[in-house]
């Protein structure tokens, strides 16, 4: 690869041991939490800290991100030690935006989530028919607040089965902690920024990596080399707010796009493949005969 992160190989996670497919899940609480109780209470101490995060350069346009209740998220996060110092927006979007941020043990991805501005339609073709969330109801904050701990919860399983994402490391309310990918000059670069010397390996990590989801009971629901980035000589998959379990009634539409997405992908950079090969490995359902694909561990032959 010419990006100065990327290697032209990529070592594979060894997986922990992964939940069983289809395993049920613990439901996630959606109540007032200690951030709101931190906003109600506006104390002293608090009251300093907004008035800081207000009057910093890089939050003056963010009023619909940073509403009360987020900044008492912010405050608890940075008593609890998780947050020391806020950097600049690392990317900003429709749904969210992520900051870097110092913590004691490094720099930090701080995700927000705009309870207001949220795109709360998107959100609900995820989240309805995930047992994790019935009964959740139409309140925006609830919806917005449940996508936040689901993502949160997504990214713990797709680490236990072996799949490399960023580390999760605190989630309060609608504010997701996790690791930083990058160097001090800049963020990882994603897969659509880079250029790929040996396409064929990175195809066997990605598919790999989509079938270890999918063998702990995950689907992604958006993968696409825009979400796939590159990070000291790993492919590192992003944003599973969306991911949902194979309880979900759409699970297998989910699947086949995210195939088709990433299978065009490649065959764009020359790797014989198709969104019916890639669901055959993923799925497994091409195991007992073969299923026409690759050896997904035959990178020395490939180069």
């Amino acid at each position: 690869m010419s990006d100065p992160d990327a290697s032209g190989e990529f070592d594979l996670l060894e997986p922990d041991e992964a939940d069983a497919f289809g395993d049920e899940w613990e439901e996630i609480d959606v109540s007032d939490d200690e951030a709101d109780r931190i906003a109600r209470k506006r104390d002293r101490e608090f009251l300093t800290f907004r008035k800081r995060i207000k009057d910093a350069d890089q939050f003056k346009v963010e009023d619909s991100v940073f509403d009360e209740a987020t900044l008492g998220a912010l405050y608890k996060l940075v008593q609890d030690g998780h947050i020391a110092a806020f950097g600049g927006p690392l990317s900003t979007g429709k749904e969210a935006n992520v900051y870097l941020a110092a913590s004691d043990d490094g720099e930090v991805a701080v995700k927000v989530y705009r309870i207001n501005a949220s795109d709360f339609r998107s959100m609900r073709e995820y989240l309805d028919g995930d047992p994790r969330f019935e009964g959740i109801g139409s309140d925006k904050k609830k919806v917005v607040v449940a996508w936040t701990k689901k993502e949160f919860a997504n990214l713990q399983r797709a680490a236990r089965a072996g799949v490399r994402v960023p580390e999760p490391i605190a989630v309060q309310r609608n504010v997701l902690v996790m690791e930083y990918l990058g160097t001090e000059e800049d963020r990882a670069r994603r897969l659509n920024e880079v250029e790929i010397e040996n396409p064929r390996v990175a195809y066997e990590v990605v598919r790999e990596y989509m079938r270890r989801l999918f063998r702990a009971g995950l689907v992604h629901g958006d993968l696409s080399e825009y979400n796939v980035v590159v990070h000291d000589g790993e492919l590192v998959v992003l944003d599973l707010g969306q991911a949902v379990t194979v309880h979900h009634p759409n699970y297998r539409d989910f699947l086949e796009r995210d195939c088709e997405n990433v299978a065009n992908f490649f065959a764009r950079q020359g790797v014989e493949t198709d969104g019916d090969q890639l669901l055959a490995f993923v799925s497994g359902e091409g195991e007992a005969d073969g299923g026409g694909e690759l050896d997904p561990y035959d990178a020395e032959e490939s180069g």
